[in-house]
């Protein structure tokens, strides 16, 4: 690379001379090369073979062939007479049975073979030129003499080659510099002019300099270019100094535009950063009043005269589903298709400037419905008339409303059932008092009873044998065991209805089980309806498990909404697989867990994430107000400070959890 490098940057002439120095060389090389390469297949093919057969013939004769194969020693002998044939490698004497009686080797030894019918053999591996003399013998077979020919030329032959080499040399030296002189004259000096020339221009800036024609060659038109280049920058100069002439009148004008111009954009700067800082405060505001607007739980939406969206806060995107992007500039009926019913309503209030109310309107949203209340506002302003849409979502009031009517009809309800239950508990007393006094009055124990059948020509022992034999006094006992169960219930009722104290108090959670299990089998709906009582009861209550601190009628209360939910969800079943309903205790501290599981038919997940919602009822119009459950969870969670929850899955059944806290009344508190 670096000869390479150094022969790039070398003038153009000296180029030139090592280009045709290096074709000279390359010509005497090759043709010394092929002189010798001739010279050496001639001396090989054509002189060597002569040479080696002249010298064979003279062997050949009858008496030195006789004397040479007389015997080994003979044979010796006779081969070192040829030692000094320089054309000769190498040589072997056979006798007339091929064998080897002699050989002569000039220089490093051959593998000449010791038989001769390995001649064959031999000269395939060797190239050398080689010729086999036959010997002639009287009354014998005649022998052989192998002749193997010198592959080197004469000292004679390469003192010719160097000399004729050297006086090429010398012819092609002179050839040379007679070249390189005509080269420097042609080439190296008028491109040496057109540097001076170059540089005489770069140096003195005097464009009106020409260089000479020359001859009429690439130089010459090189020259003429070169030349054209000159007067083209020489009028290209003028030009400039014409503009620069003009450049500095103009730049004198420019100063006195240039310094009423300053004093201009002092004050466009001045009036830039006030409209700057009033924008600032302006953008400021603006975004001030969008996060009051977006931060409102109503939806707010702007119109100008024509019905497009102006304005258009995050709780309108929730609920329109449209993003402040898609809703922008765009028709408020394309952006909220719901409120193409109120376009009447819409338009009245943009031409009339009335405020237009709809109290109530239901829209879906999720899996739900909701309630809202549109109210349609006259916008007037600086850019033209409009109207301002709110909406709010009423849901919740109205479920408030709702909550506080079922509320008084359930007081209602409660004060009637506790005033009903004093009232029945009058004829029941009747009732059981009269049963005991019946019993009293047939048994003969008493004085008074064994005077009055006396008196009235009775046996009194008779009469009970009547009595017994048509069952009377059984049916005296289901009398009084059908009031004694009609009182207990009135008295549950009593306590149903009665505002509970909270005040907790350790409960055996069994007992209380299997007293809400009792009143269900009493319940007269459950009865009719649902045929509780042939529903299989398991019970799997924990040993380990002690009192827990409880408000005893208000856990009932829970349990008994649980069983009837689960005999319903039983009934409700299209299967005859049979009524099961298992009730487990179980102490995983620090709780004690109640566990209420039916094979009923489940719910779907929509139903079970809404079942503790006061009014939400999955039960026909008329068959349950929806507050069963959210009571319920209000009094575990509120009341007793413990946890509720339910898994369920369609087809597998219900299992409601409570958990209660372990400890003391003083620790749970009221």
């Amino acid at each position: 690379m670096r000869v390479r490098h150094s022969l790039d940057n070398l003038p153009v002439g000296q180029k030139l001379l090592v280009a045709v120095l290096a074709l000279l060389t390359t010509v005497l090389l090759v043709a010394n090369l092929a002189f010798i390469c001739a010279a050496y297949w001639i001396s090989q093919e054509t002189m060597a073979p002569q040479a080696l057969q002249t010298l064979g013939r003279l062997i050949a004769s009858p008496s030195l062939s006789r004397e040479a194969l007389a015997s080994p020693a003979a044979a010796e002998e006779v081969l070192k007479r040829l030692d000094l044939y320089a054309p000769l490698r190498a040589a072997a004497l056979y006798d007339s049975n091929g064998q080897s009686l002699a050989q002569l080797h000039r220089g490093r030894s051959l593998e000449l073979p010791e038989r001769l019918e390995q001649l064959d053999d031999w000269r395939h591996s060797e190239f050398r030129a080689n010729q086999l003399i036959e010997l002639p013998q009287p009354d014998k077979a005649p022998g052989h003499l192998l002749l193997v020919a010198s592959s080197e030329l004469p000292g004679v032959f390469y003192t010719g080659t160097l000399t004729a080499s050297l006086v090429i040399l010398a012819f092609s030296v002179l050839l040379w510099m007679l070249v390189a002189r005509q080269i420097r004259r042609l080439v190296t000096r008028p491109i040496r002019n057109l540097e001076e020339l170059s540089r005489q221009v770069t140096r003195e800036e005097n464009y009106a300099l020409r260089a000479s024609r020359g001859n009429q060659d690439e130089i010459g038109s090189l020259a003429d270019a070169f030349n054209t280049m000159l007067s083209r920058i020489e009028a290209r100069e003028q030009q400039l100094k014409r503009a620069r002439d003009e450049a500095q009148e103009a730049s004198s004008q420019a100063q006195s535009l240039a310094e009423e111009t300053r004093h201009s954009n002092r004050k466009l700067e001045l009036e830039v950063q006030v409209r700057s800082k009033i924008e600032k405060k302006l953008t400021g505001f603006q975004n001030y009043l969008n996060c009051i607007i977006d931060s409102m739980p109503s939806a707010l939406i702007a119109l100008d005269e024509q019905l497009f969206v102006t304005q258009w806060n995050q709780e309108a995107s929730a609920l329109s589903g449209t993003s402040l992007d898609d809703a922008l500039n765009q028709p408020v009926f394309l952006a909220f298709p719901l409120l193409k019913p109120y376009f009447a309503q819409i338009k009245r209030t943009a031409d009339q400037h009335a405020v237009e109310k709809i109290e109530r309107v239901t829209w879906p949203k999720g899996e739900e419905n909701r309630h809202y209340a549109l109210t349609f506002y006259p916008l007037v302003g600086g850019g033209g008339r409009g109207v301002v849409i709110r909406i709010d979502d009423i849901t919740q009031r109205l479920t408030m409303e709702e909550l506080m009517v079922q509320s008084e009809k359930m007081l209602s309800v409660g004060g009637l059932a506790a005033g009903m239950a004093h009232e029945i508990n009058n004829p029941l007393g009747a009732i059981l008092h009269n049963v005991q006094n019946i019993r009293r009055r047939l048994s003969p124990e008493l004085p008074r009873n064994l005077e009055v059948a006396q008196d009235a020509g009775l046996d009194l022992e008779a009469v009970n044998r009547y009595l017994h034999g048509r069952e009377v006094p059984r049916l005296l006992d289901g009398i009084q065991q059908a009031g004694a169960r009609a009182a207990k219930i009135v008295s549950h009722m009593l306590s149903f209805s009665r505002l509970s104290n909270r005040q907790l108090a350790p409960c055996q959670l069994p007992v209380l089980i299997d007293q809400a299990v009792e009143i269900a089998g009493n319940d007269f709906d459950l009865a009719e309806g649902f045929d509780f009582k042939s529903i299989v009861i398991a019970r799997d209550f924990d040993p380990q498990l002690g009192p827990v601190p409880a408000t005893a009628n208000e856990l009932e209360q829970v349990l008994l909404n649980l069983l009837k939910n689960a005999a319903q969800a039983i009934h409700q079943r299209e299967d005859d697989v049979e009524g099961r309903i298992e009730l487990r205790t179980r102490l995983t501290p620090p709780w004690a867990e109640i566990q209420v599981e039916d094979n009923g038919g489940g719910m779907p997940e929509a139903v079970r994430k809404r079942i503790f919602e006061p009014f939400f009822t999955t039960k026909e119009v008329g068959q349950g107000t929806g507050l069963g459950l959210s009571v319920s969870y209000f009094i575990i969670t509120n009341n007793h400070k413990g946890q509720m929850e339910v898994q369920s899955k369609p087809g597998h059944g219900t299992c409601f959890t409570l958990r209660l806290p372990l400890g003391t009344g003083d620790d749970t508190g009221r």
